[in-house]
Order: structure tokens, then C-alpha cells, then sequence
């Protein structure tokens, strides 16, 4: 069922706007302007559309519009240790190898799950505002051989922005190549496919570093032919497009839905890259699987997967790196170190005992290993 509410704007941004919100209960609706006044809404009208009104467990429903679960303010808002990793506003170094840039703090759509949203409606002490020193920085670390312009979503940048960065950065000959974080191809495809002008400067620049494009599709249904315009669009200026789903209850966490999207990604041309452990981070933990259960969807998805679609790796963004979640045996967890913050965690593999209901590994992390 459509929303019979005229949307007169691109994106939804209020909640009287949202279908059937004059029938939530006073209270309900309360709860609701707090969530939103603390992490506002941004709801593409495109991805709006994809609502199955009369779904009441719909996933795209529950990935865009505010809830009162978000009222639980249990997690962290930094559960990766972004914030010790930043070198200056906009700029964290936590792999040797990698700088990421967070090049802005906006979206087109702010998602219920995200990870940043210490960010979103907040001020810009954390973006980058000085690009010279973000490639002065590059310039002078020859160890970093790619860099991740994020956000915030990358592609909501203005061209002209888009095309700085790729002048200054396609200049500095120790990086390998390029990635753009965006979820335009998700939430609002038309960024991509109808903007010939990005396309020229992706096509462009590509030729002088490689660009991959790193985007976030995390249920089937989002993957409509019109994602399938931009993607096309992308891969026919040459770029390579990696998929970082991550793994949410009610939206994936079941075996068939998670191997579904995965093998539709690869069948369009999207190479799985990672699927997340969700992060525990305040007023997300709801979506959040136990660690215990995750192994089990992840090997019974891989069971219906090619030998494409099942390399991506089930990761923890810890603190300390990127641990792989591996597998587990009667008693106890496995986890191996893929990246690494400290160098003497590399490649390490270590056992945790198996806690059903944990979902997190502890910050200060001991090793066992194995």
C-alpha cells in the first residue's frame, strides 16, 4: 500500500508525513519526536516508495523510518575507536595502509542501523574542512596505498568537491586506488545514473587510479532495477563496486534472505566485500544478533552460495581492528585478526568461550589463542 499522503518534496523529513502516523497514540507519537529530535529522519522519496505498508514486519520500513526502540540508549556511540584514530577533523589513520576521509557529515538518508550517528545533525567538528592537509598528509605516508572518502555519504557532495578530491589524490603515485563510501545506488539511484557529469569525472579519473565504488545493500528488496541503472552506470565508466552489508535482525538475519541478496549482488555485477556484525551503538542495539546466532545464518547462508557471492568475510570492527568472525565449536568462539590497529595482533587467531547471548567482544580485549 502507497502512502495517500501527497509527499511534495524528493525526501521525507517529518513524521506527519509518514503513512498512518495520525493513528499511533499520543504517547507513541511523543516517543517518536524525541527519537527524531535526537537523530533526525531523511527518507529518500524513492526509497519511501519501496514501503510494503501493509507489511508490518516490512524491512525497508524498518531501515528508514524513526522507532521507539531507538529510545534504548544502552552501546556506545564510538564502538570502533574512531574517535582515537583521527589524526585532525576529517581524517582517521587506524590501518597502516588506509586514510579515510570523512568528507562530510550528510546523507540522503539518515538510516536507523548507522554506526556515525553521533554525526548526523550535528556540527562538523569531526569533517573535513581542510583538504590540504588531508592530501599533505597522504603525501607524506607513504605506507598509505588507498584512501576511503566517506561520510556522512560521500556522493552527496557537489561535483566540483567530488572532482578536488579526485585531482588532488590521482596525483599521489604511492596510492593504488581510490574508494567512494555511498549509498546513493540504494537509497537514491538517481544521484548515479541520471548525473552524466559525475559519470564523466568517474570515467575520467578512473583512468589515472583506479575507483571503486564501496556501497551498503542489506536486503533484496532494495535492489530494484532502478539501482540497477546506476550500478550499470557505474560499472560502464569502469568502476568496481563492493558490497558491505551488514547483518540486522528483522531486516537479514534470516539464512535465505541473507543468501538471496548475496547471490542478486553478485548477479548484477556487486562483489560481496563484508558482512558486518551489527555495532553496539546507542539506540541501534536492537537490531543487533548474538554472535553465537550470526555464525549459524552466516555457514547456512554460505550453503546457497557461488564461489562469488560467498567471499565476503562475517567481520567485527573492533577497536582494534577488523576481526573475522570464523566460526565456532561446541565451546568456544574463533576469530582471527583480518586488519590490524596494533601490528603484534596480525593474523592472530584466538577462542573466546561461547556466550549465547554476547554480541560484542569487550574493548579491552584478551587474547586466548589457539
Amino acid at each position: 500500500m502507497m502512502n495517500n499522503i501527497k509527499i511534495k518534496n524528493k525526501e521525507i523529513r517529518k513524521l506527519e508525513e509518514i503513512y498512518n502516523y495520525d493513528k499511533l497514540t499520543n504517547e507513541d507519537q511523543v516517543k517518536l519526536e524525541e527519537v527524531v529530535k535526537r537523530h533526525p529522519m531523511r527518507i529518500p522519496k524513492y526509497y519511501y516508495n519501496l514501503i510494503d505498508w501493509d507489511d508490518e514486519t516490512d524491512p525497508i520500513k524498518k531501515l528508514s523510518v524513526p522507532h521507539i526502540l531507538e529510545l534504548n540508549a544502552s552501546g556506545d556511540y564510538d564502538t570502533s575507536g574512531e574517535s582515537t584514530n583521527t589524526k585532525f577533523p576529517g581524517l582517521q589513520h587506524k590501518y597502516s595502509t588506509t586514510a579515510l576521509v570523512l568528507s562530510t557529515n550528510v546523507c540522503f538518508m539518515y538510516c536507523r542501523h548507522c554506526f556515525r550517528k553521533r554525526m548526523v545533525g550535528y556540527s562538523r567538528e569531526e569533517i573535513m574542512t581542510r583538504m590540504k592537509h588531508t592530501v599533505d598528509y597522504v603525501k607524506s605516508h607513504k605506507e598509505v596505498n588507498n584512501v576511503l572518502i566517506t561520510g556522512g555519504d560521500a556522493f552527496t557532495m557537489s561535483n566540483k568537491m567530488i572532482e578536488k578530491y579526485l585531482v588532488n589524490l590521482s596525483e599521489i603515485e604511492h596510492l593504488d586506488f581510490i574508494r567512494f563510501g555511498t549509498r546513493s545506488l540504494v537509497v537514491r539511484p538517481e544521484r548515479v545514473y541520471k548525473d552524466h557529469e559525475l559519470l564523466k569525472l568517474l570515467e575520467k579519473y578512473n583512468k589515472l587510479k583506479e575507483i571503486i565504488i564501496v556501497t551498503q545493500f542489506n536486503h533484496p528488496k532494495e535492489i530494484t532495477e532502478e539501482a540497477k541503472l546506476a550500478i550499470n552506470a557505474l560499472k560502464e565508466v569502469g568502476c568496481t563496486i563492493r558490497n558491505q552489508a551488514v547483518l540486522l535482525k528483522g531486516i537479514n538475519n534470516e539464512p535465505d534472505t541473507l543468501a538471496l541478496l548475496l547471490n542478486k549482488l553478485t548477479s548484477v555485477g556487486i562483489h560481496p566485500y563484508y558482512v558486518f556484525q551489527c555495532r553496539p551503538v546507542k539506540f541501534v542495539t536492537h537490531f543487533q544478533v548474538s554472535l553465537s546466532k550470526g555464525i549459524e545464518i552466516i555457514e547456512e547462508a554460505k550453503k546457497k552460495l557461488n564461489g562469488i557471492s560467498k567471499a565476503f568475510r562475517y567481520i567485527m570492527s573492533h577497536p582494534r581492528g577488523k576481526i573475522e568472525i570464523f566460526s565456532k565449536t561446541k565451546k568456544d568462539f574463533i576469530f582471527k585478526f583480518h586488519q590490524n590497529k596494533y601490528p603484534e595482533d596480525a593474523n592472530k587467531v584466538f577462542i573466546r568461550t561461547i556466550d549465547e547471548n554476547a554480541n560484542w567482544l569487550d574493548e579491552d580485549l584478551e587474547l586466548i589463542e589457539k
